[in-house]
């Protein structure tokens, strides 16, 4: 015996829903996926928004006004900053701030580099665990090495400069940047190192001309990212700077709470929207090569 069908109590033909049916229910999934992001968007830049706004408000009116709008629009706040902080010019912190990142992102894009390099493609004795121990240093905060750092500046008399921030990039310490890259190398074919090698290609001009063009995504995801980490850096060059005329735009900010707590909020949220400008321009001037690095590298899994 065949079982019978079971009946359909609506009457409805059975099978896939009409085109339109379906038209229907993907613009819908569409408008609701739309408007959660809009939503998530706001979200997202009302701090921003918030502190453009606030920026252009007087000082009494910065925790006591909540709407957006100021009530009393001023530009004091840009008019202070512009005139001088401590004795020095804006441009002086911008120039402390972007000498201390490109320089940040010169040692990153060098030294992880030539270590993920090392890690992809060379062959040495202690290589697995010495990579281990590489990626190992991920999880280690950076305040369980800070004092024996600074106890080492110290003693070289590297304390007050510039070079603390700069110098230990130099030394392939960011674990993030060296496996990101690894990753992307072991991605690259090896005939290519067996053709320039046949070619009397050495393991330095292999690098040089034919993984370094290759690497750009991920050395442009390095810089990207290392600078904007670097620019935006607080603790560490509040932990190494001491003097007004090394401050960087971070520390600058500071100069404008006393010694009571009180705050100048006028030229600090000046002084906050100028320093969000480079990041934001940087950001639009290279989101397509970040974007790509990240689909192109390790970060894809």
């Amino acid at each position: 015996m065949t079982a019978e069908p079971a009946a359909n109590p609506a009457g409805q033909p059975r099978g896939p829903l009409p085109t339109a049916a379906r038209s229907a229910a993907r613009a819908r999934k569409s408008v609701l996926w739309h408007a959660c992001a809009i939503v998530a968007l706001l979200v997202l830049l009302y701090p921003i928004v918030w502190l453009i706004s606030a920026s252009f408000k007087p000082a009494d009116e910065v925790l006591s006004n909540l709407s957006l709008l100021p009530r009393h629009p001023t530009a004091d706040g840009y008019h202070q900053v512009f005139s001088g902080i401590a004795d020095y010019s804006v441009w002086h912190y911008f120039g402390n701030s972007l000498l201390v990142s490109v320089g940040a992102v010169a040692g990153n894009v060098i030294s992880c580099s030539l270590a993920a390099y090392a890690f992809a493609r060379l062959h040495f004795r202690g290589r697995g665990p010495l990579f281990g121990f590489v990626i190992a240093t991920i999880m280690l905060p950076q305040h369980a090495v800070l004092i024996p750092q600074y106890i080492l500046f110290q003693k070289m008399g590297l304390v007050n400069t510039f070079w603390p921030l700069i110098l230990p990039k130099f030394l392939a310490v960011d674990a993030f940047f060296v496996f990101l890259m690894v990753q992307f190398i072991r991605t690259l074919p090896r005939e290519l190192d067996e053709a320039a090698t046949l070619d009397g290609c050495g393991p330095l001009r292999i690098f040089r001309h034919i993984i370094v063009p290759l690497l750009r995504p991920a050395l442009i995801t390095t810089a990207i990212l290392t600078f904007i980490w670097t620019w935006n850096d607080f603790f560490t060059q509040l932990v190494y700077l001491n003097d007004a005329d090394k401050f960087t735009l971070p520390l600058a900010l500071q100069i404008f709470i006393d010694q009571t707590g009180q705050s100048a909020y006028g030229p600090m949220l000046a002084l906050s929207v100028l320093a969000l400008v480079p990041i934001a321009l940087f950001f639009l001037a290279f989101q397509r090569f970040l974007l790509d690095g990240a689909t192109n590298s390790g970060l894809k899994g």
